[in-house]
């Protein structure tokens, strides 16, 4: 039990008005509420000092409460020679502690007031350094880092350099990991209820002296992040309640505009049309899931809202997959009725069509209902949003309840299916939306297929949510004109695929994309070649992203750097928001962790390994494969994404290469997407805008595995030319295992719908080649 007897010491200084809020703490395996504070990992404070304390940021009443919280212990300061501290927490520093009062006359003389203990370091002798705090910790002291006034990109995992924690930690000191986090920073912008200034504070296990690395100490900080993350109290809302909330809230201030034919719909007869169709739906199926089979636009989004306000699940089909694929999603979703349009029927006849009897055609639907839709026009403007939910049988709560099943794109094997939960999906719109920092004049593009991860979370429910224009269009692929949209709607954010961006470089004028701010990528690694040229053409860098269906789907991305906060010597600390070739920063409250490939033993985070993922977005299974799911997920919910990579020092994530697409010969493990790479450069194809090569692993007796070249590219005898470029990739350092031993021609490099690879195709064509 804490007993915060701290308000004597600190009544002199600036910190007085917040002590008395400050409440006793509540059992240490419950988090700890003072007010406006959760406080978790409490019982990882020792009884006694001699330890450092590394927060992640800390505010003036952040300190205010972590020294109530050290009560009774000796406190150091510990700062950074000319840092720009906040200026509350610097007038503390500075105030000088006034003569306590007798308090009695003829009493001993009351004990001279203890002036604050800061060490001020230049972090440039080591040895030093250390020494100075092996001193104090001696002593029982506790440590506490202030960091500098930082400028970084919105909901950094810390505000602290990589380079700045590297030499702290060199110290070798026992150490606490810190983790702040303030509601006002993942904020939904439908949230009233919910206070901005609301802190989670996460103390971490003490690390022992030579245990106190960087990565250690990264890996423990991520950690701390999901669990403070976890504490959201809008995490738990229905996703149906908070598209509810959203689509009233921004009401006519927000419209979607439908590209193909130029309608425009504000969110508030959004609303009106979904819930009008959402009692049709209701009338029509007993089922809890229902499939949607239709492209980005008004009627794919009403669909979507609809069927959530009907209390159902929307399942978007992917039309673009082989028969077999989809009637095993419709198999294994339970589906009886599909939504979808009398034009799509008749366009896509090779798809697996169930009877007529189970489609509802929303064109002919949607007229019929019009005095419906007027009747909920005017209810949902006049009555609360609450209200209007009970109204419709919509509950506040959603939870670990299924809210959206998607299927994976069956890049290498059977599409599996993947239950997002309330929780899930809510989470990674709060997550994307705090990195991203759009407001509400800014506009959205929504080309993506619904079907796709990206398109359902970032291009549907983002958007509804938070508050942004929505400019849609069936198919990513129609550049040209998805150009004029940009331009015409003055978008400003856009969502693609490296394939799909290959093809703005191809008929697209400069100026029609002069509106966006950001442009970011996913599903594929950006090749250098495309983010190079997009660039030279349009003068807009591209910011690569990664996430897994498995993850709702953002887990990382690249943002513009931020605008410094003073000159060069201010004492301010500068984060930059991107690296090239990486795939960014971690989303916050998503943890990391490595392991090795093959035997899952825990590494370093900064060595290349088998990412792991942990966070309140990441999936809890998929639907009815429990074996799949096993092989994924361990006991302590941590999530296998099959993908190779590692961290750097500033926390940018690097993806090598999914495991399926490493090949391991002759005992070592081989990348494909490097030697593709190496392959490009070799091959000349650096201007290239669509995929012209891949490099695809097969059976070897001598080596277990050999590398098969496929492509695209016409010329003469095979043979001969895989010899060329073997001399070509020796000269250029490549390891003779790591060069293909055959190459296969082919018309065109098989890609799936989303843009990626079709491993699954190209892997057939290298064994039947082979």
């Amino acid at each position: 039990m804490i007993l915060f007897p701290l308000e004597k010491r600190l009544d002199h200084c600036l910190l007085s008005p917040y002590i008395s809020s400050l409440t006793p703490a509540m059992p240490t395996d419950k988090p700890v509420s003072l007010k406006n504070l959760t406080l978790l990992g409490q019982e990882n404070l020792p009884s006694k000092g001699g330890y450092l304390i590394l927060p992640s940021q800390l505010s003036f009443l952040d300190l205010a409460r972590l020294e109530t919280l050290l009560s009774g212990q000796s406190i150091v300061y510990l700062m950074e020679k000319g840092a720009a501290l906040p200026p509350q927490i610097k007038a503390y520093l500075e105030q000088e502690p006034p003569v306590p009062e007798p308090t009695q006359k003829d009493g001993p003389p009351p004990p001279p007031p203890v002036p604050k203990h800061i060490i001020t370091t230049d972090l440039g002798d080591a040895v030093e350094f250390r020494k100075t705090l092996i001193a104090e910790i001696e002593k029982n002291a506790v440590i506490i880092y202030l960091p500098a006034l930082a400028a970084a990109a919105s909901s950094p995992l810390t505000t602290v350099p990589g380079s700045k924690l590297e030499f702290i930690l060199k110290a070798a000191c026992p150490l606490i990991p810190l983790y702040v986090q303030r509601s006002g920073d993942i904020a939904l912008a439908i949230e009233g209820r919910y206070s901005d200034s609301a802190v989670v504070m996460a103390l971490g296990p003490l690390i022992h002296g030579d245990d106190a690395t960087l990565p250690a100490y990264q890996e423990s900080l991520f950690v701390l992040a999901e669990k403070a993350f976890s504490q959201h109290p809008a995490l738990s809302m229905h996703l149906a309640y908070a598209v509810l909330q959203g689509l009233k809230r921004h009401g006519s201030k927000h419209q979607v505009v439908d590209g193909k034919d130029d309608k425009v719909l504000g969110y508030d007869k959004v609303l009106a049309v979904a819930i009008a169709l959402s009692k049709i739906i209701k009338e029509e199926t007993t089922k809890k899931r229902v499939g949607i089979i239709l492209p980005p636009g008004l009627g794919g989004l009403i669909a979507n809202v609809a069927v959530l306000l009907a209390g159902k699940i929307p399942v978007n089909l992917n039309f673009t997959a082989g028969r077999t694929a989809i009637e095993f999603a419709m198999k294994t979703a339970e589906l009886d009725r599909f939504i979808t349009a009398d034009i799509f029927v008749r366009k896509m006849q090779a798809f697996p069509w169930p009877a007529m009897k189970q489609l509802i055609l929303i064109e002919r639907i949607l007229p019929r209902l019009k005095s419906k839709i007027a009747l909920w026009l005017g209810l949902s403007k006049i009555l609360p949003a609450s209200i209007l939910a009970s109204v419709l049988g919509v509950p506040k709560k959603g939870g670990q309840e299924e809210a959206v099943l998607l299927f994976t794109s069956g890049s290498a094997g059977n599409p599996k299916g993947v239950a997002l939960t309330h929780r899930n999906v809510m989470a990674n719109v709060m997550q994307f939306s705090s990195r991203l920092a759009m407001n509400s004049t800014d506009s959205i593009l929504g080309s993506l297929p619904l079907f796709h991860s990206f398109g359902s979370t970032v291009t549907l429910w983002y958007p509804l949510i938070s508050g942004l224009n929505l400019v849609t269009y069936p198919s990513p692929l129609e550049t040209k004109k998805l150009g004029e949209l940009i331009e015409k709607h003055r978008v400003t954010l856009m969502i693609a695929t490296p394939t799909f961006l290959r093809g703005y470089l191809r008929g697209v004028n400069r100026e029609s994309l002069t509106s966006l701010k950001m442009v970011v990528t996913g599903a594929e690694k950006l090749p250098t070649t495309v983010s190079s040229a997009f660039e030279q053409r349009f003068d807009k860098k591209v910011f690569e992203g990664y996430g897994l269906t498995e993850t709702s789907p953002v887990s990382n991305v690249n943002l513009p750097d931020p605008v410094p906060l003073g000159n060069e010597g201010s004492g301010h600390v500068w984060l930059p928001s991107h690296r090239p070739g990486s795939v960014g920063q971690l989303i916050p409250g998503l943890a990391i962790r490595i392991t090795h490939p093959e035997t899952n033993e825990p590494q370093s985070l900064h060595t290349s390994g088998m990412i792991w993922f942990k966070g309140t977005n990441v999936f809890e299974g998929y639907l009815k494969d429990p074996k799949r799911t096993a092989e994924v997920i361990d006991e302590n919910g941590w999530f296998r994404t099959g993908d190779i990579g590692r961290v750097d020092m500033d926390g940018f994530l690097y993806i090598e290469g999914r495991l399926s697409r490493f090949s391991k010969i002759g005992g070592e493990m081989v990348p494909h997407e490097t030697v593709e790479e190496a392959l490009v450069k070799a091959m000349g194809l650096e201007n290239e805008t669509v995929r012209k090569i891949a490099v695809i692993g097969v059976p070897d007796v001598e080596r277990g595995e050999a590398l098969i070249l496929l492509t695209a590219i016409p010329g003469g005898p095979e043979h001969q030319e895989i010899l060329d470029l073997r001399y070509r990739l020796l000269e250029k350092g490549l390891p003779p295992l790591w060069i293909p031993k055959k190459m296969i021609r082919v018309a065109d490099i098989p890609i799936l719908s989303s843009g990626k690879l079709d491993v699954q195709s190209c892997e057939k064509i290298a064994k039947d080649g082979s």
